[in-house]
């Protein structure tokens, strides 16, 4: 087993701690933040390994978790990928351990919170994968990138992250290819991990990284779905991201001011 850290030019001193506390780890350093996808793309590369656990900064794992999930993949052949139940810190369910690939209802749901809410219909709250309980193991569309365990043939067939996304929804697009060629997802709800919930971004998104959001859903949609729609849903659903992408970047300074004004 080999254990590779990226140190995507964070400039807070990580590198050198990790150089020094744990040499016997192999450590990346960019001169640039490459974003997710090409990060974890060069440790990919750099290791041949059967099975490769992608893990964020922000993630707490207990013992035992990873022998639980790589016995379970090894067994189990038709899957891809493997994800745990994640919880924040103070213990809630992170619904994105678990999710549907997005309808442009499902979508509209989420943002709009309608879909979050307990009385959602199911396709107002599909993103979030409501008939699978979040103590219920079972097969999902997507996993989230804090925590991947990945099987190396898979990828080896429908190829690794795609690095046109700098942040955000290059894990559910490298799910949506798995899925397109076969491969299945398993979300685990018998190991749980914590998930500090924007502890490498902060709890208000910069403008770069709002417009790596919105830019996101753009590019998932228009690779995986706007062929296959007719052109008013394709312009509607552009000006819709369009919008929110406006709307957000106009409250952030706001919440900004709010975050830092909090005890």
């Amino acid at each position: 087993m080999s254990i590779h850290v990226v140190d995507n030019n964070s400039g807070d001193g990580t590198a050198n701690m990790v150089a020094r506390e744990f040499p016997q780890v192999t450590l990346t350093c960019n001169n640039a933040n490459l974003g997710f996808g090409a990060a974890n793309n060069l440790i990919i590369r750099a290791d041949s390994s059967p099975l490769l656990l992608l893990l964020n900064p922000d993630t707490r794992i207990g013992p035992g978790v990873l022998d639980r999930l790589c016995e379970l993949i090894d067994t189990r052949p038709e899957l891809a990928m493997v994800g745990p139940r994640l919880v924040r810190e103070d213990g809630s369910f992170d619904h994105a351990a678990k999710r549907s690939f997005p309808t442009v209802l499902g979508a509209l749901g989420h943002f709009t919170g309608f879909g979050k809410r307990g009385t959602a219909s199911r396709r107002l709250a599909q993103y979030r994968v409501p008939e699978l309980d979040e103590h219920r193991s079972g097969y999902v569309d997507a996993i989230n990138g804090a925590f991947m365990l990945l099987r190396r043939q898979a990828l080896d067939q429908v190829g690794l992250f795609d690095e046109g996304y700098w942040m955000y929804m290059e894990d559910l697009d490298l799910n949506y290819r798995l899925a397109e060629a076969g491969w299945k997802t398993w979300y685990e709800a018998a190991v749980t991990i914590t998930h500090v919930k924007a502890g490498t971004s902060g709890p208000v998104r910069s403008l770069e990284l709002n417009y790596a959001f919105h830019y996101g859903m753009l590019r998932f949609y228009r690779k995986h779905y706007a062929a296959t729609q007719k052109p008013l849903v394709n312009a509607s659903v552009y000006l819709g991201i369009a919008g929110k992408f406006l709307a957000s970047a106009t409250a952030a300074p706001v919440r900004r001011r709010l975050a830092r004004a909090r005890p």
